[in-house]
């Protein structure tokens, strides 16, 4: 009897870390694609863009959903929810770290293959996200747990643009440590409107 209670005991536990984990994925991919909005004046300004050229930032990161979507099924299909899960948000963390070398680089389309990088591991985890949330619900609660996933993911979409516009947006004063950053990569030469796109 105790041992049968351990057991019911650590398979709500499992299924409460899971619950976590897919529901922070809904806020996650919900607030990671409400930034481009955010970066976009920004990259605006640094590589001095026009409008048409504005747009390829969102092209770039939606292209990802009519790309990947499919390979992203096949992938759960051969390697499960968690494993495609894992691969995703390795592809997130890549697409991040390539942000590092697109400064440096000082070109427009290295930004948009690390924008690219970080969409494709969005859109595995979109795939991922909603038939691992049905996987771990009974017929009973199956649509109120969806119900509430898609909030996660409004509410990052919500969150994510206000924290990242006082962080890309904003002004920071010298001795911080935005502003220690924003501060070398000006003298990097990535200054306002310093970068002719032509060059990119």
């Amino acid at each position: 009897m105790e041992c049968s209670v351990a057991v019911k005991d650590k398979t709500h536990e499992k299924a409460g870390i899971l619950d976590f984990l897919s529901f922070s994925m809904f806020f996650l991919f919900g607030g990671i694609t409400s930034l481009n909005d955010v970066v976009m004046p920004k990259l605006k300004e640094v590589f001095d863009l026009n409008y048409t050229q504005m747009t390829t930032v969102q092209f770039c990161f939606f292209a990802s959903y009519f790309l990947i979507s499919i390979p992203a099924s096949h992938m759960i299909k051969k390697n499960g929810y968690m494993r495609t899960l894992v691969i995703g948000l390795n592809l997130i963390a890549l697409g991040c770290l390539c942000f590092i070398p697109a400064t440096w680089s000082a070109r427009f389309l290295v930004f948009l293959l690390a924008l690219f990088v970080v969409a494709a591991g969005i859109t595995i985890i979109q795939v991922t996200a909603n038939p691992l949330v049905i996987s771990l619900s009974n017929k009973q609660n199956v649509s109120s747990r969806l119900t509430f996933a898609h909030a996660c993911n409004s509410l990052g979409t919500v969150v994510a643009p206000y924290l990242g516009a006082m962080i890309i947006l904003r002004h920071h004063s010298e001795e911080s440590l935005l502003g220690k950053i924003a501060a070398y990569f000006s003298d990097q030469g990535m200054s306002e409107g310093a970068i002719d796109i032509r060059a990119c």
